[in-house]
């Protein structure tokens, strides 16, 4: 059985990221089965609960006030509205239900205690509660853990290295610690990055060092394409290709074997040929639904015939807990 580790090296991940591509494919497909039923998928729902106007720089972001995109602005939702999202999201198949915000950090004010309320109320659906929120205090993330919260994620984005090529306005040290107090409350920890910022393979291999040699690997690991808006300094950057996703879902799946990997965004633009590719690959994770945060996404309709195509169904919600208690 392929070993949990937390000591890999740059050139282990080396090694295994620029194996023959079959090869590599094959290999993260036989750890996969080791972990994890290769027929189901993990289904989540990703609303975004305030929109726009965010202080940041990431030059990625259609919802940074400073550039000028077709993103509207909208204030915090109403808990009636997230819940009755929450519930039609279930309904059609989702047992995550993710809620982001677009906030540099979380602040101890009445929004914050909206979205603790939020959080009691979608969790009291039976769904796995996620948020994306910015950062986060150790209090502020004890709180979340009170109100029920199950995951938070918060992505590095790119290595180290890279990191001040796409954001200034906050530190790869903020990202860590902020991880560091959600792992420290309990909450399980939702972490990956982007590719297609115009990083090098070297810099895709340095993210995933760091994932895969923190104290504890992320129970689910997003691996997103870039998905370029126009608007954004990186409007004009190139697709990247289903080789290179299917790459880094595959050597995330070895290097992080008991992890979700996500197929996040960029999945409006592939095939399902492409998307089985990276399932065979690893990936057991996907956002279901029209829009991702801001960006569009494929349907409940079109995932619901792919997972029917290709004989997928849905992993049930809290299945770690299931399996921890058996």
């Amino acid at each position: 059985m392929q070993q949990i580790r937390n000591d890999w090296t740059r050139s282990e991940i080396k090694e295994i990221y620029y194996k023959p591509i079959l090869n590599l494919v094959y290999e993260a497909a036989t750890a996969h089965r080791q972990y994890h039923t290769a027929s189901e998928v993990q289904v989540c729902t990703l609303l975004s609960i305030k929109t726009g106007g965010c202080p940041e720089d990431c030059s990625y972001c259609p919802q940074a006030a400073r550039y000028h995109t077709e993103t509207k602005v909208h204030a915090l939702l109403k808990k009636e509205e997230v819940i009755e999202s929450a519930l039609k999201a279930k309904e059609a198949g989702s047992t995550r239900f993710c809620m982001g915000a677009a906030w540099r950090e979380v602040r101890d004010n009445k929004d914050f205690d909206r979205v603790l309320d939020m959080v009691k109320g979608v969790n009291s659906l039976g769904l796995e509660v996620c948020c994306t929120l910015g950062m986060l205090t150790d209090e502020q993330a004890k709180k979340l853990k009170e109100a029920g919260l199950y995951a938070y994620n918060h992505n590095l984005d790119t290595s180290e290295e890279f990191y001040e090529e796409i954001i200034t306005t906050r530190t790869y040290e903020d990202r860590l610690n902020t991880l560091e107090n959600v792992r420290n409350a309990g909450i399980s920890v939702c972490c990956g990055g982007i590719i297609g910022l115009g990083e090098s393979n070297d810099d895709r291999v340095e993210m995933l060092y760091t994932l895969s040699t923190l104290p504890e690997h992320p129970e689910s690991v997003p691996v997103n394409a870039l998905v370029p808006v126009e608007g954004t300094p990186l409007q004009d950057q190139p697709r990247v290709s289903i080789w290179e996703m299917l790459r880094m879902i595959a050597t995330a799946r070895i290097l992080m074997p008991k992890a979700m990997i996500r197929l996040s965004a960029g999945r409006q633009e592939m095939s399902t040929v492409e998307q089985a590719f990276c399932f065979m690959a690893g990936a057991n994770s996907i956002f279901s639904g029209d829009k991702l945060l801001t960006t569009p996404n494929p349907s409940f309709g079109d995932d619901a015939a792919m997972f029917e195509l290709l004989g997928l169904q849905p992993r049930e919600s809290f299945k770690e807990e299931q399996v921890s208690v058996c």
